[in-house]
């Protein structure tokens, strides 16, 4: 696959027109090209977003969420509007971001709604407006998701400061949907100061996860076994906090002996940040101990990353990690929908499976109909 999008980018990597090195030509483009109906859907949304209203944030996540060819451009012309406008919120601040964006991710039965949810119900009675992306998993056979978040967080979903939005994860890489970013960039123009990112923990997800936030928080609980063999080495790489949860009750003697343990492995992980060392609490959804304890070790994250500008870089970095995602992901969709590739696809996937043919091969051949019969 890694073979085939290297190769794909080579092919698409041509000349740009004129008109694409100016930033603002395509935005342009697509607002000559409104209709009325269309210019005064996006003025209602955009308005409406701005004034904090969560009707009409609901309505532009779904907008980005479509796979709808023109509702797809409506949406990047609104997402444009409101990067705009938080441009210049974050201008007035120093520029200075005005939210900050945290992932959770962690394994099934770790509590991550529950910690989710008194978590967000601390910070709305804090006076902060709380956003809860929560990225269901998707079947891949039905393509049918759980969307239960609402359910298991019924206090916060009632909380008019709070807000929730289930999103399936459609099959995309580690159940981060592609539109999960350009959700982020809805809520913070919503008004939303803290952002909260849950994702399925299975898989890829937390690396998808990581390149999208500020902050990535792995929560685990205090299950028996060989705990620090079941999380990838890779993801506690990337973790700015651990949170053993469940610490209470029967629990509690084994939350402080993973705690212990994470401790001692951090120390050996090389650091991600030259401002910040990853830090391993404790904390139960169920008794709130540790919850307050929890948000402060997350504001001296911010404060210190931001203090020393790491925060705005990793910002900076990640969008272009997503662009490239992006380009990727678009890519091989075209490629796809060839009529050469789709020609030849079944009858080469069906030597493949036989063994009469190699998968390189099979991708070369397909690559060279593609490039022949592309203008």
């Amino acid at each position: 696959m890694r073979r085939l999008g290297v190769s794909l980018l080579r092919l698409f990597c041509r000349p740009p027109s004129s008109c694409l090195l100016h930033s603002s030509a395509p935005v342009s483009q697509h607002i000559q090209d409104l209709s009325g109906p269309e210019h005064r859907l996006l003025d209602r949304l955009y308005e409406g977003l701005i004034c904090g209203q969560r009707a009409s944030l609901a309505e532009s996540i779904t907008l980005v969420e479509t796979q709808h060819p023109r509702k797809k451009e409506l949406a990047q012309v609104l997402l444009q509007k409101v990067l705009g406008f938080r441009r210049k919120q974050e201008s007035s601040n120093g520029g200075k971001p005005v939210a900050f964006r945290v992932g959770l991710s962690g394994p099934p039965g770790a509590g991550k709604s529950s910690f989710i949810e008194v978590v967000g119900k601390m910070l709305t009675g804090r006076g902060h407006k709380v956003a809860v992306l929560a990225v269901d998993p998707s079947s891949c056979t039905t393509g049918g998701s759980l969307l239960g978040d609402k359910t298991r967080m019924t206090e916060l979903s009632r909380d008019m400061n709070a807000f929730i939005r289930p999103s399936p994860a459609s099959g995309t890489l580690g159940g981060v949907t592609r539109t999960t970013n350009e959700a982020i960039v809805l809520c913070e123009g919503a008004g939303y100061d803290v952002v909260l990112v849950e994702t399925v923990g299975v898989g890829q997800s937390e690396f998808a996860v990581a390149d999208m936030v500020d902050m990535f928080v792995l929560l685990i609980p205090p299950a028996g076994g060989d705990e620090l063999q079941g999380i990838k080495r890779g993801i506690i790489e990337r973790a700015d906090l651990v949170v053993v949860t469940k610490s209470d009750g029967d629990l509690l003697v084994p939350a402080r002996r993973i705690q212990a343990e994470y401790t001692s492995a951090l120390k050996l992980l090389r650091r991600q940040s030259r401002s910040w060392n990853p830090k391993v609490v404790r904390a139960s959804a169920h008794t709130l101990d540790g919850i307050t304890e929890v948000w402060a070790k997350m504001e001296a994250y911010r404060d210190a990353m931001l203090s020393s500008g790491e925060l705005q870089g990793r910002r900076r970095a990640q969008q272009k990690v997503w662009m490239w995602s992006l380009i990727q992901e678009n890519v091989l969709l075209h490629f796809q929908n060839h009529p050469a590739v789709r020609e030849a696809l079944p009858r080469l996937e069906q030597k493949v499976t036989r063994g009469v043919v190699s998968p390189g091969l099979a991708a070369d051949l397909l690559l060279k109909a593609f490039s022949e019969s592309s203008p």
